[in-house]
Parts: C-alpha cells; structure tokens; sequence
C-alpha cells in the first residue's frame, strides 16, 4: 500500500486539482500521510506566476528527494508546463505533468512503477480545446469547497504568464457543473466557491455565461452560500446583479482585480478598462449593494510605474474604499512583453511599495469592519476553539461568535459587538 502526499502552490484552481488527485489516487488504493510521515509519491502541485512561486516549485522537489531519496517525484502544473527543458533535467523529477492530464495521475504512476523510467506527459496546451473533466468529491475538514467550472485565458495582459501556461479559455458544460455542486452539497459543503482562470468568462465557449450557471446553482437544495472567486470588472453585468440582488445564496463579496489605479500603467498592462471604468462599475455595484465587500489585487513596481504614477494608484485604491488588497511586487515572467520592457526596478524600491500598500489594505479592512459594529450578520461556523466559534460571513469577515452550542457548517446570524483590524466578535441572534 503507496503513501502519498500533496505539495499544493498557487491559486485556487491548483487546490481544486490537488484535492481531485488525492481522491482519484485514494480510490486507487494509496493512502495519503501526513507532513511529518515520508511518503512513497511526492506530488509538487507548481505554480509560476511569479518568480517566487517558481522558486518554490523548485524547492519542494529537493525537499521531497531530501525526505525520501527512493520515492517517485511527480512535478505538475504551470512550472513545468513553462519550463518543460528545465525540468526533464532536473534529478529531483521523476514524472512531468503539465496543466493538461492531472486527471491521469493513476495511470501515469502505473506506467512508471512498470517502466521505472522517467516520464514526460506534458502536452502541447495551445493545442488543448476542451476542459479536463475532474471533480474533487470532499473537501476534507473544511466546510467550504472549491469548484473548478472554467481553465485559461485569452486576456495576455502584458505581465502574465498563465495563458501560456493554462492555454486558452474553456468551460465545463453547466449540467456537469451543476452535478458535481450537488455531489459536494451531499457530503456536507453547505458553501462553494467557484473556481476558475478567467471565472467571468464561465460558458462563452459553449454558448452560455456564468450568469445562466449561477441562477442553475441557487436551485440546488442545501447549498447555502456560493461564492465567486474573482471576476474582472467588465464582467460583471446588470444581468449579473440582478441575480446577486434576487438570490442571497449569492455572497456579497466580490473579488474584483484591478492591478494599478493610473490609466497609463493599465494601458501598458493591457488591461482592457480605465480607472474610470472601474470607478463607475463598483459605483453601480455598491448601488445594488452597499454594504458588499469588494476585494482587489494590485501589481506595485510595473516597468512604467512612475512615483507619480504609484501615488496616483494609491490615491486611487484609498477613493474606492476597497474592503482589502492582495498586493504583489511585479515579476517579469520571461516570454511576455512586459518582462522585455525598460525601466526595471531595483533595489528595494517594490518591496516598499508593497509594503506601503500593505499598510493600505489594513487600513481599509479596519474601515470596513467597523461599518458593521451593531449590526447583524450571517456568518458560516468553520471550526470551534476554547469555546468560541469561528466562520467567514457573506461579506467574507473573519469573526469569533459567543455561542453555547453552534452546529459546524451551519450559517447563522451574528449580531457583530466589536470590531478590530482583522476579526470582528459578535453572539448569535436568538
């Protein structure tokens, strides 16, 4: 009986992957281990949207040949979809996986355990037209689960890497989608967050939009919260909000990226909206809505980036009054135009603006956590310690409840006492 384990980087997408594979490989007869137990089979789920995660990549292969020199290393996903000549020569991978055939994990170790050669199952993703059907029956210890309805991109905004690392856009048909909600909802997830690269774009190869899945998915008895993961800004239609507004299974959160608040870096970035743009859209959302979170990410230290420039962003970002950032320094990812443009930055000059930013964002999370001191809010219980109760609301708000006895799983009302810088405390509305 194989042990296994799974090193899992990057976003959502790649937990969703992660978690399929493991279930895919426990069906087959292997037993997942624990952090501390070496295992068998070590699988580095990659990620190389910045060089960092790259780095990372790299370094959890070491790490898993240092733990277990006989084991078989099995590296998969976006860095070595990208860096395929780098991999076959690294001693430290025994099979080679790209962003397409995860699904095949049992069949490709089979083969090597026959072989006892390395393997190299990467594809050719620009030639990949359809989605790679995969589901991941239970999430294990977490209430909330993750669903994968769309892959790629077709946006090649001028810093990413991923649609040449994830190809181009393709969507999982929406009875599928609906089915397996319906299979997570029946072993105990009450809330699902949809899953994707470019989630906004859900269906457009197959003649629907995420709008058509969403108003499907509020059917589906039990299912008590979905949430979107990210959504670009000129995705979210009126249509969209009129079925946020009529259906409050719809959480109130929106992931909305922005990546600079200066139309000249957004230009060189490829981003297809303006500040203006942007400001005008959360400004109808917030109409609809105005207490909704709205959550963005932001690139510092782009090649175009002037002070100016970044004090204009900033600025900006403070006017939106965004609930909170994820903030990333820029990382030239070798084969996109912006990795060849000129006024790189050196020094420390990104890391400070990171951290500036950073500063930003803890800002507006407090702001935003403030506004609902004395109110009530349905907040999902994730887990219990020292007899507090602990869950994410609707507007994604961290909070402790003072409860007796509060089933896991279960949404319930929160009438918030406090609020600090990052969690809120409140007790349940009887």
């Amino acid at each position: 009986m194989k042990k296994f384990k799974i090193h899992t980087l990057g976003c959502k997408v790649n937990t969703y992957e992660s978690q399929a594979m493991s279930y895919s490989l426990k069906e087959a007869g292997y037993v997942e281990v624990g952090a501390k137990e070496p295992a068998d089979v070590y699988i580095i789920h990659t990620c190389v949207v910045t060089n960092t995660a790259a780095f990372k990549s790299r370094q959890k292969f070491a790490q898993a040949r240092k733990e277990n020199p006989n084991a078989v290393i099995v590296g998969v996903g976006c860095y070595i979809q990208t860096n395929i000549d780098a991999a076959e020569g690294n001693e430290n991978i025994d099979i080679l996986i790209g962003s397409d055939g995860k699904s095949k994990i049992v069949e490709v170790l089979d083969e090597y355990y026959k072989k006892h050669a390395k393997l190299n199952c990467v594809t050719n993703i620009s030639d990949v037209k359809l989605i790679e059907d995969f589901e991941a029956y239970v999430f294990e210890h977490q209430c909330r689960a993750f669903l994968k309805i769309q892959d790629g991109c077709n946006q090649f905004c001028s810093y990413c890497i991923i649609p040449y690392s994830r190809g181009r856009e393709r969507s999982l048909p929406m009875e599928r989608v609906v089915s397996m909600a319906n299979h997570l909802v029946e072993r105990g997830h009450h809330e699902i967050v949809l899953t994707g690269i470019h989630t906004g774009r859900y269906g457009r190869d197959l003649g629907y939009t995420l709008n058509d899945l969403l108003i499907e998915l509020c059917k589906i008895e039990g299912l008590h919260r979905i949430r979107l993961s990210s959504i670009e800004v000129i995705e979210i239609t009126d249509e969209l909000l009129e079925t946020m507004h009529n259906n409050p299974k719809i959480a109130n959160h929106l992931h909305i990226p922005l990546q600079a608040g200066d139309n000249e870096t957004l230009k060189q970035m490829h981003r297809p909206y303006t500040c203006e743009d942007y400001k005008n859209r959360i400004t109808e959302i917030r109409r609809y809505f105005p207490e909704i979170s709205i959550s963005s990410d932001i690139i510092v230290g782009f090649p175009s980036e002037s002070d100016e420039q970044y004090e204009l962003s900033k600025r900006f970002i403070e006017e939106c009054e965004l609930s909170f950032l994820h903030v990333f320094p820029f990382s030239a990812r070798i084969g996109t135009p912006a990795a060849s443009m000129k006024n790189v930055f050196h020094g420390t000059a990104k890391k400070e603006r990171a951290k500036d930013l950073g500063e930003v964002s803890n800002k507006l999370k407090s702001n935003y956590y403030k506004k609902f001191e004395g109110k009530v809010i349905d907040v999902m219980v994730e887990s219990t310690h020292d007899g507090k109760y602990y869950g994410y609301s609707s507007e994604y708000i961290w909070t402790e409840i003072t409860a007796d006895c509060i089933e896991v799983g279960t949404i319930v009302p929160v009438y918030i006492k406090e609020a600090n810088d990052d969690i809120c405390f409140g007790e349940v509305v009887r």
